[in-house]
C-alpha cells in the first residue's frame, strides 16, 4: 500500500486554549493511538490534502521534529460544519505483527455481458473493510464484473484473498448489474408485440 509522509510537531498542551491557537495558525490537532500511550501532535492542514481528499487508501508515517516516525493509518476525522476545515484526526499506530482493520476502496474491472445487453452497473460499496496485518493491505480491491449478466449481483466472497478477511457478511454485495430502464421498457414492448401477434394467429 501506498504511503504518505506527514511532517508535524509534538504537542505537550492539548487543552482548549492550545487547540484553538493551533487551529487558528492553520494547523490540525492529531492524536496517534496504539502505542504505550496516545501521542498528540499537529500539523499544518495543507499537508493532509493527498491523505483526506482522494478515494484511495494509503498509510502514514508521521514524523516528528525530534526525529520520531511512526507507521499509521487514518482512523477518524473531524470537519467544521460550517467551513468544512479539518478540527481533528486520530491515527492508529501499525505494528508488523498485529492485524488492523482499514476501509480499501473497491474498483470495477472487466466487461459485464449485461451492462453490453443494456443494463446498468450499480456499485454498492465503494469502499470494503478488511482486517490484515499492515504488509498485506491492499490499495485496492478489485470487482471483476466479466461474468455478469443482467440482474446478477458479485458479491464480496467473489473477490476474496487469502491475504486479508472481509469485516462483512458473505451476503454483503459488492455491486450489481441492474436492467436499465429502457431495457425494460424494449422488453415489455417486445412482450406485447410477441402477444399481439399470437393473438393474431
Amino acid at each position: 500500500m501506498k504511503s504518505i509522509t506527514i511532517k508535524g510537531s509534538q504537542r505537550e498542551s492539548v487543552g482548549k486554549a492550545s487547540t484553538k491557537a493551533l487551529r487558528n495558525a492553520g494547523k490540525v490537532p492529531c492524536v496517534v493511538y496504539g502505542g504505550e500511550k496516545p501521542l498528540h501532535f499537529s500539523a499544518e492542514e495543507l499537508a493532509f490534502s493527498k491523505l483526506v481528499y482522494t478515494p484511495d487508501a494509503h498509510t502514514v508515517v508521521i514524523e516528528l521534529e525530534d526525529g520520531t516516525k511512526i507507521n499509521a493509518i487514518l482512523q477518524d476525522i473531524q470537519f467544521d460544519p460550517v467551513t468544512d476545515s479539518i478540527l481533528h484526526i486520530d491515527f492508529f499506530q501499525l505494528h508488523d505483527d498485529k492485524e488492523v482493520t482499514m476501509e480499501i476502496p473497491v474498483k470495477v474491472a472487466g466487461n459485464s455481458p449485461g451492462i453490453m445487453a443494456g443494463g446498468v452497473l450499480r456499485l454498492v460499496n465503494r469502499k470494503l473493510k478488511v482486517k490484515s496485518l499492515p504488509a498485506n493491505l491492499p490499495d485496492y480491491i478489485v470487482a471483476d464484473i466479466s461474468n455478469l449478466e443482467m440482474g446478477n449481483k458479485l458479491y464480496v466472497t467473489q473477490v476474496a484473498s487469502e491475504d486479508y478477511k472481509f469485516m462483512h457478511p458473505d451476503n454483503t454485495v459488492v455491486c450489481q448489474v441492474r436492467v436499465s430502464r429502457a431495457a425494460m421498457k424494449a422488453a415489455q414492448e417486445a412482450a406485447k408485440a410477441e402477444k399481439a401477434a399470437t393473438k393474431g394467429k
